[in-house]
Formats: C-alpha cells, sequence, structure tokens
C-alpha cells in the first residue's frame, strides 16, 4: 500500500472548474475539509488512520458532517500510471469509532449538483461514475447522505455494490437497446430519477421496454425503486424524450432514434447530450489540498 495525501495544482483548476456546478445549498452542518488549514488537520489524522487497512494511494477528498467523514481515496496502479487511470472509493469513516466501511468503488467519478429526494429534507450530493476503464463500461447513479440513526455516510439505490444503472456500452449480441434517463425537479423541489430500456428484437419478438422510477419514499424516508407501466409508462417515456424539464447535466438519449419517432415533427430538434465518459470532476469546491 502507497498512502499519501494528494497535492497538486492540477486540482486547483479542476475545483475551480467545477464550482459553478454546485447551485444548490449545503446541509448546515456540511463542510469541506480544507487539508492546509491546522484546524482540520486532527480529522485528516483520524481518517487517515482509520483507512490505515484500505487499499488506497491518496485521499482526494474528506467531508464532514456530524461525526461522520466522507472520504474519497484514489488507486494508482503503478507510480509511472496517469492519474486519469485511477481508480476510487469512496468511504464512510466514523470519527468516534475510527472505522471506514466502502460505499462505492469505480473509475471516472463525476460528482453532480446537490440534490433533494424528499420533501425538506437536506441536499444531498450525487454523482455519477463507471465501473472500470477501457472496458465496455457502465454507467451508473447515486446520492451519498448523512444517516441520523446510524451516524454513517449512506449512498442511496445500491444494488450488488452499484448504484442505479444508468448506462451500458454491453449490448446484447442480437438485440438494438436504445437507453435514455432524466432527473426531474417537482414544484416543492423534491428531485427523482427515471431510467428506460427500450429492446427491440426486430422480427424475432415483441419489443419490451422497461422503465423505472427511482425516489426516496416519502412516509418510511427508504430508497423506493417503482416500474412504471400502463399509461403512467408512455407519459413518462414523452417526458423523458422532451427532456425540457429536466435537470441540466443529468439527462440522455433526447436524440435517439426512438425518442425523435416519438415527438411531434415540430419538437424534433437535435439535443446535444453530455457524454457518458466526460473527465476531469473529481474536484470539489470548497475542498483544498
Amino acid at each position: 500500500m502507497r498512502h499519501r495525501i494528494s497535492k497538486t495544482v492540477l486540482l486547483a483548476v479542476l475545483l475551480a472548474a467545477a464550482s459553478p456546478l454546485f447551485a444548490q445549498q449545503a446541509p448546515e452542518n456540511f463542510r469541506w475539509i480544507d487539508f492546509h488549514s491546522p484546524k482540520d488537520q486532527d480529522v485528516v489524522v483520524w481518517v487517515t488512520r482509520s483507512l490505515a487497512v484500505g487499499d488506497w494511494t491518496a485521499i482526494r477528498e474528506i467531508a464532514v458532517e456530524y461525526d461522520a467523514a466522507l472520504v474519497v481515496t484514489t488507486n494508482r496502479a503503478t507510480p509511472q500510471s496517469p492519474p486519469n487511470t485511477d481508480a476510487f472509493t469512496v468511504w464512510s469513516a466514523s470519527l468516534t469509532e475510527h472505522t471506514a466501511t466502502p460505499l462505492i468503488r469505480g473509475v471516472n467519478l463525476r460528482w453532480q449538483d446537490w440534490m433533494r429526494f424528499s420533501d425538506d429534507a437536506p441536499y444531498e450530493l450525487a454523482v455519477l461514475y463507471d465501473d472500470c476503464r477501457d472496458c465496455i463500461a457502465n454507467t451508473y447513479f447515486t446520492a451519498f447522505h448523512y444517516d441520523v440513526k446510524t451516524h454513517n455516510w449512506l449512498a442511496r439505490w445500491i444494488r450488488n455494490g452499484q448504484g442505479v444503472p444508468m448506462f451500458s456500452a454491453n449490448t446484447p449480441p442480437g438485440v438494438d437497446w436504445t437507453q435514455a434517463y432524466a432527473v426531474f425537479a417537482e414544484g416543492n423541489g423534491r428531485e427523482y430519477l427515471v431510467t428506460w430500456s427500450h429492446f427491440d428484437y426486430a422480427s424475432k419478438k415483441p419489443s419490451d421496454d422497461f422503465i423505472y422510477r427511482y425516489d426516496q419514499d416519502p412516509v418510511s424516508g427508504l430508497d423506493r425503486t417503482q416500474p412504471l407501466s400502463g399509461q403512467s409508462a408512455t407519459d413518462m417515456k414523452m417526458r423523458i424524450c422532451r427532456g425540457q424539464d429536466a435537470v441540466a447535466g443529468l439527462s440522455r438519449g433526447q436524440d435517439s432514434e426512438i425518442c425523435q419517432k416519438l415527438l411531434p415533427p415540430t419538437e424534433r430538434k437535435p439535443v446535444t447530450t453530455p457524454p457518458a465518459n466526460n473527465r476531469g470532476k473529481m474536484g470539489l469546491p470548497g475542498a483544498r489540498h
């Protein structure tokens, strides 16, 4: 294991470029750790000790809310490997018990804006990321929040170690697979994610559509995944394809052939979809290394 605290000029450039993306308000008790500040050195030391048994090369980010830290580490294959090949791990680290639990692992971590999935709840940090590099990658979405019951950071909609499957380059043979997604905000500011997969089997059998809504149950507060069908599914397809009220930077597939066929001729305009593997958004506003 090779452990060090990352200090690069490049990161400062990334922070400046990424700052405008974060328009929403962070929770009152949330703060990013300043690696250069004397008052934050105790947190840096505690987190480093908590992660001593982990496999990482550098600590990239530490955020604290109450008694738990959200930590991002990177792992570089060799000292000669370029930084853009680093893998990452996001951890929840207890500042009282000095233990750490991995939440997600992957590559190409892209921070999104603060999001809220329940009425009057604190905003949460949302991310997109991939499961591998230089491969047939899958892109996932999740959001991190502090859980007052367990005093830990948690990631939403985790299944088999990964978040919501947003896009996959691994198309099944003999199938035309169209994928689209969008994040929408309701009038009260509550947000939810919808994904749509359309499988066209040509003349072999009828096509299949799978539409899922991901949000937070307003009663239990638990993560919720709802399959949509019937008129609800039909309405959601049209809303995804229009994409007019989607959260900026969190929509894709609106320029697909199937979406263009659904829309009236007057609405069929090319859409520039953000690339799935856009680079260079590991840095965060407020973090100083």
